[in-house]
Formats: C-alpha cells, structure tokens, sequence
C-alpha cells in the first residue's frame, strides 16, 4: 500500500503539470505573435473536437456489426445542429445540447 506522503506528492505533481499544460499556452501566446495561417488552423480545433464527439456519441459500435444509430441523440442533434448554424456561440450549442437530450430522455 503506498504511503500517504507518496500518493500526496504524486497528486501535486499531476496538479501542476495538469495546470501548466493549460496556463503555459496562454503565457507563451502572449510574448510571441503566431502567423496567420495558424491562427486560422487553429481556428477549427473548437469545431472538430465538437464533431468527433458528437459522432462518437451518434453511433453505437457493436462488435462483428455495422455500427447503430443512437436516435435520441439524432433527435437532440437536430435543435443542437440548428442553434450551431443561427448563433455559432458555443456555449449556446452546449446549453442546447443538454436540455435537448434531457427533454429527449424524458420523453423517451
């Protein structure tokens, strides 16, 4: 059983690097100016990370099969999707998201 000193330093050392990892970015964009071209790749990291989610939420994978539509998420996908086109506001996206699946669930 590891000691409790251990497990206390193995938890800070994971908290600063954790911390780092997102507050280093930031500090660093600060002194320095990125070019163009990657400000605007950049720009499409938020996006792709909300479609392989989405997608990954979207299917169901079985084994030996092709894989299966999970229709209360395609159904709260579609107000998500919506609001996604009209407001481009993340937040907003998120926010719609959830009540659509719960409302979903509910009804389900």
């Amino acid at each position: 059983m590891p000691s409790t000193k251990f497990v206390l330093w193995t938890l800070i050392a994971c908290g600063l690097v954790t911390w780092l990892s997102r507050i280093l970015p930031f500090v660093l964009l600060k002194k320095f100016n990125l070019p163009a071209k990657v400000v605007e790749f950049l720009g499409f990291v938020p996006i792709t990370i909300m479609a392989a989610l989405w997608f990954e939420n979207l299917f169901h994978q079985n084994l030996g099969h092709l894989p299966t539509i999970d229709y209360a998420n395609l159904i709260a996908s579609i107000p998500t999707v919506l609001t996604a086109i009209l407001t481009k506001k993340l937040l907003l996206i998120v926010i719609v998201g959830i009540i659509s699946l719960a409302l979903v669930r509910l009804a389900i």
